[in-house]
């Protein structure tokens, strides 16, 4: 095994820079000898400055200079030995550059404040600290040896020093930010410690050393260009006001909405880079060169532009953090992902290889033999030509990544469609396949000379104009290409302002087929997606969109977003977005066929209990007076809620019960009951969650809001209705405490359970029956699938017969297993003949199938011809008059 000096004079022969330091230095051997097996900690540097002797600001320098000489060189012998990796690197360096910015401004500011008082704020009358921003890889904490150091300096308040020799805050910070940048930068016998680069402040070169909050506030508000949002995705605080910043910086950089105009931008910016680098001929640098680690950096944070404003996952400043955060989210491929790892990590150490050199800020690979022999051997190569195969293998897959991840989807507008003809449109529909063209044609017409178009920004206009084309093709191939083109076009018209829905469609116009598909099948489907158009991103991604949903993981992920963004009016946002979100997928999947009726039920049963869950939790932790951390509370849902019969556009029938001694639990259980139905009902910019039923409880709209357990029992043996009891047989606990719900399911079943007179009974059930046909007449000819004598209400009230009659001989009975297995079990068990229940339960099955499919044509009213379903209801007529006649 080499000894200690041999490893460090072998790594050695790759860096000119450690040679000069040990031959200018040679007592910096003996350091580096001591320390080369351990990394160089955050500790260790702060105890070598504390040991410094430090009275001025050329003390400061020097003992700056020396950590950097010996902090570098370890890193750099490590790294070349193959002892570190290049998170060691990284965050080595990093934790060098932190730590002398923030001690060099800790002597500053105490030596500034001796002559000028502290800064005071105006308006707080608070003691004002410099803000240093660190921006660039310093914000990222993913520093190179040779890096320099992209800083904003920010102050949060105007005002003056408290000091004999006043002077404004602004006068104050500007001195303080002139020396820590002196500090750092200025060239000295013993170098520097880091380069300074301030041209990412407000105004740039132009602008004043430092910013207040209200001008940084004001320029992001007035002057803020793309580019900015970008660089300010890393910004972090290295000292003073780090909340206060985030604040300020965190809506200029996240959009609230899917920003898809991200793309644009940033090809924009690159073709920019791109243009720079064929002048300088730059195609050699590994940094902006094709392939070259600046795409890399593009591609994590157009993601993070489009998305980190919902998603707070990706709010993140590293960028390998940030591909790991893309492909936890399945926004790119899981091999895309690894690859780009590796191509950044051999880019950056390559980078620092070559920066090891000579100390030189510099990506460009060496032109002489020499170095070129110099890199490879560093890279754990034999020659150049071998690193150069593995150097442009990399790069070729980074730029084939960014070429088809930034490659525009927006086309030529289309001079043949018959949305850009004078003349001929209605013979060029009929071509596409219109069989009502001239409809078609004047839906175009109006829609080309509607207000709305005509007062179109230019670049949305041409936008619309590029999609409208292929939005007509597509029409003419789902549906009914005139009533699907007329849908499309209610949804162009209601995202006509909102560019980033427009940019999202020109991004990918693959999209617009599935849009026409799911407008042409549906209206329904197609006026919700017009209601929230921010479902078409979840179009983007067809597999996704098709997968079954893992409600563990979803809620999982709903807690997190709700926690990362706080605030009642995010939280009921984001809680409806979600709502949305999963409603779609399930929509698609139902219109695709892939998802039988009761298993969407199902699934929209499970998203409202995900939902409820959230909501309480919320609800009871927004309450500023509680007797506790969790509620003995328990939600109880009844009829399609608690039967798992959810359709999309179900409401809640829920009871509230709490099983709670505490002397204020019947109050402030009252409140959260209160908050919970008004976050599940209120109207907001995203709509509404349920619309609730609150009926069901005891005494009904005239009872209590929320019901003590006991009390609950009591009601239920002493004073309820029949009807009351027909609704226990569908109810279940579906949120809130369990030992609450477990108590309610025991209370449920002993009393559906209670001995019962079969006549009276069945005069109950039929006099209920009667008032509910009574309330809704039919005079249309055709068969209410829910209402009329023989539908669906018949077998649930036959089923809830059943079970009240029959559930003390035969406890199974008092399942809430559904009223398919319920009707199975009373045949096994011989109440019901087995071939009349199982015809019956093919009605049932029949009946919302087709009520099913008439809700997602957009009717109302579930009624069809009757004789589709002719000897269905007359199965379940003669069971009813078997069972109830």
């Amino acid at each position: 095994m080499p000894s200690l000096d041999a490893l460090i004079d072998t790594a050695l022969r790759y860096t000119r820079y450690g040679q000069r330091l040990l031959a200018a230095e040679p007592a910096l051997r003996d350091a580096l000898r001591t320390g080369l097996e351990r990394p160089f900690s955050r500790g260790e540097m702060q105890a070598f400055l504390a040991a410094q002797t430090i009275s001025d600001e050329a003390g400061l320098k020097h003992a700056l200079r020396a950590l950097r000489k010996r902090v570098a060189l370890r890193l750099m012998v490590r790294d070349l030995s193959g002892r570190a990796d290049l998170g060691e690197v990284m965050t080595g360096i990093t934790q060098l550059a932190e730590l002398a910015i923030q001690e060099a401004l800790r002597y500053l500011d105490g030596w500034l404040q001796a002559s000028h008082g502290a800064p005071i704020g105006e308006d707080s009358g608070a003691r004002q600290n410099l803000i240093v921003v660190a921006m660039g890889k310093l914000g990222g904490s993913e520093l190179n040896v040779s890096s320099d150091v992209d800083l904003v300096y920010l102050y949060p308040e105007e005002g003056k020093t408290n000091g004999p020799t006043q002077c404004s805050n602004h006068e104050y910070f500007t001195r303080l930010g002139q020396k820590l940048t002196q500090a750092l930068s200025e060239p000295t016998p013993d170098e520097h410690v880091f380069r300074v680069d301030l041209r990412l402040r407000p105004y740039g070169e132009s602008g004043p050393v430092v910013s207040s909050f209200a001008m940084l506030e004001q320029y992001f508000l007035t002057q803020g260009r793309e580019w900015e949002r970008y660089a300010w995705i890393k910004g972090r605080a290295l000292s003073g006001d780090a909340a206060g910043l985030s604040a300020l910086a965190r809506p200029f950089v996240y959009r609230k909405y899917l920003d898809y105009g991200a793309f644009a931008s940033m090809r924009e910016l690159h073709a920019q880079i791109r243009r720079e680098v064929a002048r300088r001929e730059l195609a050699d640098n590994i940094k902006l060169g094709p392939g070259g680690i600046r795409e890399i950096e593009f591609i994590a944070q157009v993601f993070q532009l489009i998305r980190g404003g919902k998603e707070a996952s990706l709010q993140l400043r590293p960028t390998r953090a940030a591909l790991d955060a893309i492909a936890a989210r399945n926004l790119l491929p899981a091999s895309i992902v690894r690859e780009l790892h590796a191509a950044y990590a051999f880019l950056r150490n390559l980078e620092h290889r070559l920066q090891d050199l000579d100390d030189a800020q510099t990506q460009a690979l060496p032109v002489s033999d020499a170095d070129r022999a110099l890199i490879a051997q560093a890279m754990g190569m034999h020659d150049w030509e071998t690193f150069k195969t593995q150097l442009d293998l990399h790069r070729a897959r980074v730029e084939a990544h960014f070429e088809r991840i930034f490659s525009t989807g927006e086309q030529a507008v289309d001079a043949s469609s018959p949305w850009n003809m004078e003349s001929g449109a209605t013979q060029a529909l009929a071509q596409l396949g219109y069989a009502e063209p001239s409809a078609a044609a004047e839906q175009l017409k109006r829609l080309k000379h509607s207000q709305r178009y005509l007062h179109l920004p230019a670049g949305s206009r041409a936008r619309f104009d590029i999609l409208m084309p292929r939005i007509i093709v597509e029409a003419a191939h789902h549906g009914t290409p005139v009533e699907t083109l007329a849908r499309v076009i209610a949804l162009m018209e209601a995202i006509s302002r909102r560019e980033s829905y427009l940019a999202l469609l020109a991004e990918y116009p693959g999209t617009l087929a599935h849009v026409a598909r799911l407008c042409g099948a549906s209206p329904w489907a197609a006026d919700y997606l017009t209601q929230h158009p921010i479902l078409l991103d979840e179009l983007l991604d067809q597999r996704a969109l098709m997968e079954k949903r893992d409600w563990p993981l979803l809620a999982r992920r709903l807690r997190e977003t709700l926690d990362d963004f706080p605030g009642t009016e995010r939280q009921l946002d984001t809680l409806r977005h979600f709502k949305h979100a999963q409603t779609f997928h399930l929509l698609a999947q139902d219109l695709e066929g892939v998802l039988p009726l009761e298993r969407l039920s199902d699934e929209l049963t499970a998203l409202a209990e995900c939902i409820l869950e959230e909501v309480l939790r919320l609800a009871w932790a927004s309450l500023t007076r509680k007797h506790g951390d969790t509620p003995r509370f328990a939600v109880i849902g009844y009829g399609k809620l608690g039967g798992k019969e959810l359709g999309y556009a179900s409401d809640l029938d829920i009871v509230f019960l709490y099983d709670d001694a505490n002397a204020a639990a019947a109050e402030n259980y009252a409140r959260l009951a209160q908050r919970i139905n008004s976050w599940l009902a209120t109207l907001t910019p995203a709509g509404i969650l349920y619309e609730t039923d609150l009926r069901l409880r005891p005494d009904g709209a005239s009872g209590l809001l929320v019901s003590a357990i006991a009390a609950f029992s009591q009601y239920q043996r002493e004073k309820a209705w029949v009807w009351e009891h027909q609704a226990l047989t569908r109810a279940r606990f579906v949120a809130g405490d369990a030992q609450t719900g477990a108590q309610f399911e025991r209370i449920r079943r002993e009393v559906i359970c209670l001995p019962r007179d079969p006549g009276v009974l069945r005069r109950e059930v039929r006099a209920m029956r009667k008032k509910m046909h009574d309330a809704h007449p039919n005079n249309s000819g055709l068969f209410d699938l829910k209402h009329d004598p023989g539908g669906i209400i018949d077998v649930e009230f036959l089923v809830q017969y059943l079970v009240l009659a029959h559930a003390h001989a035969h406890p199974g009975l008092a399942d809430n297993s559904g009223n398919l297995a319920l009707l199975a079990r009373a045949a096994e068990q011989g109440l019901v003949a087995p071939a009349r229940a199982e015809a019956v339960r093919t009605a049932y099955r029949l009946f919302r199938t087709l009520q099913h499919r008439e809700r997602l044509q957009g009717k109302q009213e579930a009624r069809v011809a009757p004789e589709r379903t002719a000897p269905h209801v007359e199965n379940v007529k003669q069971l009813w008059e078997e069972i109830l006649g």
